[in-house]
């Protein structure tokens, strides 16, 4: 250990720790703005220091020794502690500086960015950053730990080890073209008769779509899916142009409101109520700057609920999500 604390640099271990969070060496370079072969270096050098291999290939996948395995922990260990420091300071400074990332999967997209922006704007020297992405994608950064926090629409996998509270509503309804024949009828709908219209959906693995499959299979119905689409945006035009009907988080037409293109139509078993989640992996110190965030994003989830209170309102909505458990 002594050895290591004389002979490493902080940058080599920035270096092993991308490469066994990633276990690539070419992710690794492109997130830490390195070619490739800086980073083949850096692992030769911390090999050297260490005495032992660090990294072994298996086919193609970079797998991580035993003593690679201690190696990284130390590493993230390292890493957490100095960036701690790093937000410690800059809280006695008021938090003027520090960095926050943010990972989300794409629904969250309705209102993620303008309450990230509403942050920035009470803390403009730190630096944040977004990802949106699928839930799969989102689950998989959790996973590797690469965010400070994650906002999801429902828990991840009990398998997963994570922190999850409920912030603010999520509520799902049955949407349609406002030019849809059902629209027109502007009536009731039951369940059975949803599941004979043409229906979008996400891919596999979107919570949504477990969400509306298990809504479906406790009625003892198979719905009739039309189309399989990568992203709401895609699923909001396709129901536009009446290629069929879908099921959307209210915040999904947020933007547009009660005038817009999209009508919500009155069915049996629904809105589905679901609440938007801040998630991190249950060992994960926050930093400061994550920790003032998620007091805000509280503060921000009020806000949404009353922005879905008067859309529902608008809408003249017989089912409403006012309220979210914790």
């Amino acid at each position: 250990m002594r050895k290591l604390a004389r002979h490493t640099t902080l940058r080599q271990l920035q270096v092993f720790e991308a490469i066994g969070r990633l276990r690539s060496f070419t992710q690794a370079a492109e997130e830490l703005f390195l070619t490739q072969s800086t980073i083949s270096t850096q692992v030769k050098n911390l090999v050297d220091i260490v005495g032992v291999p660090l990294v072994e290939y298996i086919g193609k996948q970079v797998h991580l020794t035993e003593a690679g395995k201690y190696l990284y922990q130390a590493c993230q260990e390292i890493l957490r502690t100095l960036d701690n420091v790093d937000m410690a300071v800059a809280d006695l400074q008021g938090l003027k500086r520090g960095s926050l990332s943010i990972s989300v999967i794409d629904t969250a997209k309705y209102f993620a960015p303008e309450v990230l922006g509403h942050f920035w704007q009470l803390y403009p020297e730190i630096d944040v950053s977004l990802n949106v992405s699928n839930r799969e994608h989102v689950l998989e950064r959790l996973k590797n730990n690469q965010d400070d926090v994650y906002i999801l629409g429902h828990n991840p996998p009990a398998d997963l080890e994570i922190h999850a509270e409920a912030f603010a509503p999520n509520p799902l309804y049955v949407m349609a073209s406002k030019d849809h024949p059902l629209t027109k009828q502007n009536r009731s709908f039951s369940l059975e008769e949803i599941a004979e219209q043409p229906l979008l959906l996400r891919e596999p693995g979107s919570g949504i779509r477990a969400a509306v499959e298990q809504l479906f299979a406790a009625k003892g119905l198979r719905p009739n899916v039309r189309m399989i689409l990568s992203s709401n945006e895609s699923i909001k035009h396709a129901v536009i142009g009446q290629l069929g009907i879908s099921v959307l988080s209210l915040h999904s037409i947020l933007l547009e409101g009660a005038e817009g293109p999209i009508a919500v139509l009155d069915v049996e078993g629904f809105p589905i109520k679901r609440n938007w989640h801040v998630v991190r992996p249950k060992a994960k110190e926050l930093s400061v700057v994550a920790k003032r965030f998620v007091e805000f994003l509280y503060i921000e989830g009020e806000l949404l609920s009353q922005k879905l209170d008067k859309l529902s309102s608008d809408l003249e909505l017989k089912s409403q999500s006012r309220h979210y458990g914790t």
